[in-house]
């Protein structure tokens, strides 16, 4: 057959149009499959096998085509001399086919190049090749107990490093969950979002000390450098900025000035001093971890003998100043002189070192936790930003600051920020997960505590806020106590941090049994919380007078309140700003049946903390204010009150599903305008 025959003889089998049939529905199913299924999350493999289905398939349909003809008659082998003259004219079916599959084939092309995630240069898509993290150095001494020098060593290069704005430096809250020299180094990389991993190791023996640092290109999993540092202690900190300074060069970071100032000064001349200062931040963050005040206690000391032998330490000065305010926000609030106290200690920080990132973010607690100065203390968060670009917690602080604001949206953009710079943190998920609940996005809350318990299984603010999210998007019980189930009993369930309420006064986990109304089981597990401390007295006997009160036994909430009474009073009255202490009074004042007293001294804690000065506090007092409406007598208030609570970002301590199930509600069950809202429908966004 001569090759004009072979042609002809195509154009008459409609091999032709079979093929340009087959390429337009083939790119459609390509199509489908690249754009389409791993949306639906096809795995990658499914989608492979379909594009080499549709290759393969593309010679067999010729052939398919050359042997068979479609006819009037249906499907017939194709012949040169059988086959009817009548039936070898065009079939316009098959253009109207290939027109067809070309269209959505362009169709589903358009789709995928405008909806899909676009590589806009961020860090999430993109590794940038300026981001180190500083992983947990080995301590090599014979002396185990030197883990807090070797730990110091990695944070001190760690702080210089944070300080360079050309480079990316992932925070030691995410570095300290991996070990020194993990075997999965482009795992812990891909985790960290970072190109590069700094290990090292330290050795003291006596007065003189060796590191050894390497830094290692994750992406390839090849060295840099290496280097060891052999020096006498008291040219430990020249080290620490020899390190630093090496990564700077090698990464190629463009430093300012001012940050290659900061690069190469020591924060002290004094060994002794820089070795009890290593002690202190070492104790301090074991203390962030498990809100023990003996570790406080400890941190204290060491920075107090840090700031005796180098009265101009300021790095010290300011850890002594955070250690304080941790104290006063997460375990016992500081007395108005104390807190004073703490203020002298950052100012003459500042006085010696006005550039001091430390002593800035110090200073943002200071307005944050011990007066609620939010306007000062975002000034002070971003000053620390400036001076310390790379740091996570005066970036979530910023965070904070526009939620207590009420500007939510701002809040959770800063807090996502941070996470970048802190992405194995729990502490951010969790609180970021409070936000949500805040605006009843109950899906997103979850998801957010489940991060944050993947990450720390005992992270019991994330167990806190996941049971609070259960109870108040569906009033699921069963699951807020499976949430529980993993915390030991010797951790916190309540805190003054959720304060203005009874749920901070008798804690979580005593607070489901009410939910069930099992209100022995409820005084069972309140009296088995045992801590030390005046605070932590007064709140369980004000804790118990709450709990008999709600039961109904009035007698014994009597007894607890006469108990508790006069001491409760005296420190009201030296502590007018202890709205927890207020709280408490205020539920002692309604077991003892002083209903006028209880209101009065509810309405004073409602007007310290108020919505306009605390959008998220606020909520809390004005729900503690509310439960004593309802049990004094001033139910219309309390209902009122309700109202306007469901109809702004307050679902931490309110929803309707949480009103259906709690006792400290049944005076007000009753009521017609109590069931309206129990009916109504609550949907708040994070612009509300």
């Amino acid at each position: 057959m001569r090759i004009d025959e072979f042609f002809a003889e195509l154009k008459r089998r409609h091999v032709y149009r079979a093929a340009v049939a087959y390429a337009a529905i083939g790119w459609l199913v390509i199509q489908v499959a690249t754009q389409v299924l791993p949306f639906l999350e096809v795995s990658a493999w499914v989608v492979r096998t379909l594009i080499a289905m549709v290759v393969i398939g593309f010679p067999i349909a010729l052939l398919i085509a050359w042997a068979f003809e479609l006819t009037s008659s249906g499907i017939k082998r194709s012949s040169a001399s059988d086959l009817p003259a009548e039936e070898s004219r065009e079939h316009h079916g098959w253009i109207y086919v290939a027109l067809i599959g070309a269209t959505l084939s362009a169709a589903l092309f358009l789709l995928g190049r405008y909806t899909a995630p676009r590589n806009d240069g961020t860090i999430s898509s993109k590794v940038a090749a300026k981001s180190i993290a500083v992983l947990p150095f080995d301590n090599l001494s014979r002396d185990r107990e030197d883990v807090y020098f070797a730990e110091g060593i990695q944070n001190e290069i760690l702080t210089k490093l944070a300080g360079i704005g050309d480079l990316k430096v992932i925070s030691r809250t995410s570095t300290t969950k991996y070990q020194s020299q993990p075997n999965n180094l482009k795992t812990v990389a891909q985790e960290l979002g970072v190109a590069n991993i700094l290990e090292g190791a330290v050795q003291r023996a006596g007065n003189k000390i060796r590191v050894n640092v390497q830094l290692i290109d994750a992406r390839s999993d090849t060295h840099i450098w290496a280097k060891s540092y052999d020096r006498d202690l008291k040219d430990v900190l020249a080290v620490e900025s020899e390190v630093a300074g090496e990564i700077v060069d090698s990464l190629k970071a463009n430093l300012s000035p001012g940050e290659a100032r900061l690069l190469a000064a020591a924060s002290t001349q004094d060994t002794e001093a820089h070795d009890l200062f290593l002690r202190g931040e070492y104790e301090r963050h074991q203390a962030q971890s498990t809100l023990t005040p003996e570790a406080l206690d400890r941190a204290d000391a060491f920075y107090q003998q840090a700031l005796a032998k180098d009265p101009d330490f300021v790095a010290a000065a300011a850890g002594l100043a955070t250690a304080r305010l941790y104290r006063h926000w997460f375990v016992a609030p500081l007395a108005p002189r104390e807190l004073d106290e703490v203020k002298s200690v950052i100012d003459r920080a500042l006085a010696q070192s006005s550039q001091s990132s430390e002593a800035h973010y110090a200073l943002g607690l200071f307005y944050y936790w011990g007066y609620r100065q939010y306007e000062n203390a975002l000034a002070e968060f971003k000053r620390t930003l400036e001076l310390q670009p790379n740091n996570a917690s005066a970036r979530q602080f910023c965070g904070w600051v526009y939620r207590r604001r009420g500007e939510w949206a701002r809040s959770l953009e800063d807090v996502k920020l941070a996470e970048e710079l802190d992405p194995r943190d729990a502490s951010i998920p969790a609180s970021l997960g409070g936000s949500y609940l805040c605006l009843r996005l109950w899906s997103e809350a979850e998801r957010s505590e489940l991060k944050a318990l993947k990450l720390d299984p005992h992270k019991a603010e994330a167990m806190l806020i996941l049971a609070i999210t259960q109870i108040n998007a569906t009033g699921d019980i069963k699951s807020a106590r499976q949430t529980f189930a993993g915390l030991p009993e010797d951790i916190r369930s309540s805190t003054q941090i959720f304060q203005g309420d009874t749920t901070a006064i008798v804690g979580i986990r005593v607070y489901l049994y009410l939910l069930e109304r099992r209100f022995d089981d409820a005084i069972d597990a309140f009296n088995r919380e045992t801590e030390s401390g005046e605070a932590r007295y007064l709140q369980q006997l004000s804790g118990r007078a709450v709990l008999y009160l709600l039961k109904g036994d009035l007698a014994a909430a009597d007894a607890n309140a006469e108990l508790v009474l006069s001491r409760l009073e005296t420190r009201c009255k030296e502590r007018p700003d202890d709205t927890f202490s207020m709280t408490e009074l205020s539920w002692v004042y309604l077991a003892l049946g002083r209903k006028a007293d209880a209101l009065r001294i509810a309405r004073q804690a409602a007007d310290l903390i108020s919505m306009e000065k605390d959008a998220l506090s606020g909520t809390f007092f004005q729900s503690g204010l509310a439960q004593i409406e309802a049990n004094a007598g001033a139910e219309a208030e309390a209902v009122k009150r309700l109202g306007f609570l469901l109809s702004i970002p307050a679902g931490q301590p309110i929803s309707i599903a949480r009103l259906k199930i709690d006792p400290v509600w049944d005076p007000l069950r009753a009521r017609p305008d109590f069931q309206k809202l129990l009916s109504s429908s609550e949907q708040i966004g994070p612009n509300k």
